[in-house]
């Protein structure tokens, strides 16, 4: 199927050649968020006996854990006279209020009044849909405050919790400036995977279907950038899949040589309003023969950092490009029309949700022009990083040659 764009183009013609010049539609943020599934960070962040903030959705959300390690979800701010629930305690259970100790439990009825005769029987507080799955901690988001389906779109990894692989590794960093759709858009960018992450896309595939977005792609690292290692000579074997609007898994396979390492990233994000989000990212690793847990474990915090290193190169992007409703494509772009129109599903009612948003999609790129272009690029490269080393050796050789005189 094309990846063409299918959505019509402001244009303004110059006075003096007639030529029509594109202009940018900007458009404008959602102007509500995404139904589905969005994960808030790992378990363990939240079963310590004391309520978490999280700032998500426009609003603020109270999170902790009960007696048995449930996870419960409540609207942070008190029915009763509006005090943070997040800056209270927890007490059998519940979620106790700063301001005048109400009581209140998981799933947003009153607990009790300490200092009160009678319970207000009545009164409730928005609970939100929670699950733990993968050792990471979700809660759903509808606008239309329907429950969340019982066919759960997340996979389980059955990696989690074995001694074969690693525990978890995790960051986060708050975007400030920019829609959730920036990030969504890199599943259909092989280019930028060139000029922002430095890597040679081999093969480059896309298949929407349903509700998961998924990106194939191989690749090796370019020759004539170096991280201190042998990035050229390694290769990647990547699938990354998004399930529902915010929630990405990546089974990877580096290969330096002979040797190669498994790892999963995952990659997902919350709203915290418009125009601001929280990007979250882990990573386990597949304990490789010989190694142990704890080297491991040491592995995955430094293919972690790696991993950091390419978001905020990617950040670097976002917060210094505008947004761009029309983007002007040429074919190696990639069906990104397709993506969002995919990503749309996510955005209107359930009832609203057409067969194009979730039909299958496929679109493989044909990267062998880009990738005859980019080698005479890092030919040039190469040659000028060999003429510029020669002359500082050169340049050195000298100045010892005089220091001896």
């Amino acid at each position: 199927m094309s990846a063409t764009p299918e959505t019509a183009t402001p244009e303004t013609a110059t006075p003096e050649t007639g030529t029509p010049i594109r202009e940018i539609d900007t458009g404008a943020p959602p102007s509500r968020f995404a139904r589905g599934w969005h994960c808030l960070g790992l378990v363990d962040e939240f079963t310590d006996g004391k309520p978490h903030s999280v700032q998500a959705f426009g609003t603020k959300l109270v999170v902790w854990a009960d007696q048995d390690d449930n996870i419960n979800i409540l609207d942070a701010y008190c029915r009763h006279m509006g005090g943070d629930l997040s800056q209270g305690s927890i007490k059998d259970g519940n979620v106790a209020c700063p301001f005048h100790g109400w009581l209140w439990k998981g799933n947003g009825r009153c607990a009790g009044v300490p200092y009160a005769k009678r319970n207000p029987k009545l009164a409730k507080t928005r609970a939100w849909p929670t699950m733990v799955r993968n050792g990471q901690v979700f809660v759903y988001n509808d606008p239309e405050r329907n429950p969340p389906p019982s066919d759960c779109v997340i996979p389980e990894l059955d990696e989690v919790g074995t001694q074969e692989w690693t525990g978890w590794t995790w960051n986060r960093i708050v975007i400030e400036g920019s829609n959730c759709r920036e990030i969504i858009d890199n599943v259909v960018d092989m280019a930028h995977f060139y000029y922002v992450h430095y890597a040679l896309p081999d093969y480059f595939k896309n298949v929407f279907e349903g509700e998961i977005a998924a990106q194939y792609m191989n690749s090796h690292g370019r020759p004539d950038v170096s991280f201190g290692t042998n990035y050229g000579d390694s290769r990647l074997e990547s699938v990354a899949a998004y399930y529902g609007p915010a929630y990405m898994l990546n089974p990877m396979v580096q290969y330096y040589g002979d040797f190669a390492i498994e790892t999963i990233l995952t990659n997902c994000h919350y709203p915290i309003d418009a125009n601001s989000f929280v990007l979250m990212y882990g990573v386990m690793a597949k304990v490789p023969e010989g190694l142990t847990t704890e080297q491991a474990q040491s592995m995955a915090q430094k293919i972690t950092a790696g991993v950091e290193v390419g978001f905020l190169q990617d950040v670097e992007i976002w917060k210094n490009k505008t947004r761009i409703d029309n983007p002007l494509l040429v074919e190696e772009d990639g069906p990104v029309y397709q993506l969002r129109r995919w990503y749309e599903q996510f955005y209107v009612d359930s009832a609203d949700v057409t067969e194009e948003m979730t039909q299958r999609f496929e679109y493989e790129i044909d990267t062998s022009k880009a990738l005859e272009s980019w080698g005479v690029e890092i030919q040039e490269n190469l040659h000028r990083q060999e003429t510029e080393a020669a002359e500082a050796a050169a340049a050195a050789g000298a100045a010892s040659e005089k220091a001896e005189v």
